[in-house]
């Protein structure tokens, strides 16, 4: 088993997928009136599956986004994405780096139905996702 997509509920799809789209995902198809409503499916240029599910219900007229904490998006250069989302009218919370060190990089931004988006740059030499190592602090660098 693996995780394909998470789905989140948004109540404006237009200003959703404006947002995302400037944020960088593309959206690859929709599937009209299900029993949640419409699903627009979003991926990033290097993800080879959707990763992100729009899902948008115009009979609800809010989303209450307080059952999901957070789902992270990983970037190549926290610096150049900082600058780059700032260029689309996206603003993103100052880096921090968790450990201090001047390779590891975390920022925060939040989408129009307040889900928070966290953006990582991983040290040189992490693999692509958290693991256990990350538990014990055994990360492997190069």
């Amino acid at each position: 088993m693996r995780t394909l997509h998470v789905g989140i509920r948004v109540t404006d799809l237009t200003g959703s997928l404006e947002f995302y789209t400037r944020l960088g995902y593309q959206a690859i198809g929709t599937v009209p009136e299900t029993q949640f409503g419409s699903l627009t499916m979003l991926k990033l240029p290097g993800d080879e599956f959707v990763s992100l599910e729009l899902v948008h219900d115009p009979a609800k007229s809010s989303v209450d986004p307080g059952g999901l904490n957070h789902f992270v998006i990983q970037v190549e250069s926290m610096q150049a994405t900082i600058v780059e989302l700032a260029g689309r009218g996206i603003d993103a919370e100052p880096p921090d780096s968790p450990d201090g060190t001047d390779d590891f990089w975390t920022s925060w931004l939040t989408d129009p139905d307040g889900y928070r988006i966290e953006l990582v740059q991983w040290p040189a030499g992490h693999p692509d996702g958290m693991t256990e190592a990350d538990m014990s602090g055994q990360v492997a660098r190069d």
